[in-house]
């Protein structure tokens, strides 16, 4: 159970650490927001950099997110979850009050529009940078949420120093 619980500390670290660089990408760029063509022929290298780390952040955070808390939150409060697919655990996090699924599978939806970032379609790049930069928020506000029933659910989350 140790090492669940370190795990779980440093996933939630990491979680938060990639949270923190989304929103530092985000302040950013919202002076370019919505992203228009006039706009984005403005770019330089640093901007893109921006662009780059939000995506990344949002992608990184996610697939944290649903890889490692949320079955490790499970497994923590003794479910059995390693023979259950990722639906079942998403079920069981919605039944937690954490996440609607529907707006967790919509976020998973806006990561994959991503893929065409480099596309040589200028309106796909420019719609899939304002879709991350709108949908980031959402995922936030879930992981948010995670993290404030972590808090409240475990002591040794809410003592953690590491995540103070």
């Amino acid at each position: 159970m140790k090492d669940l619980k370190n795990t779980f500390i440093e996933k939630l670290h990491e979680c938060n650490q990639h949270k923190n660089r989304l929103l530092a990408a985000k302040k950013n760029l919202e002076k370019y927001m919505p992203m228009n063509k006039n706009k984005y022929r403005e770019f330089n290298d640093i901007n893109m950099g921006f662009v780059d780390q939000m995506i990344f952040r949002f992608s990184k955070l996610q697939d944290t997110m649903g890889e490692k808390l949320f079955p490790s939150l499970l497994e923590l409060m003794g479910e059995e979850v390693k023979s259950k697919p990722f639906i079942d655990r998403l079920n069981r996090i919605e039944e937690l009050h954490i996440l609607y699924k529907q707006e967790w599978m919509d976020l998973r939806k806006d990561r994959n529009e991503i893929a065409h970032e480099y596309s040589f379609n200028q309106d796909e790049v420019l719609d899939g940078i304002n879709l991350i930069f709108n949908s980031s928020s959402k995922l936030i506000s879930i992981y948010d949420t995670f993290y404030d029933y972590c808090k409240n659910r475990f002591e040794f989350v809410r003592n953690n120093e590491v995540l103070k």
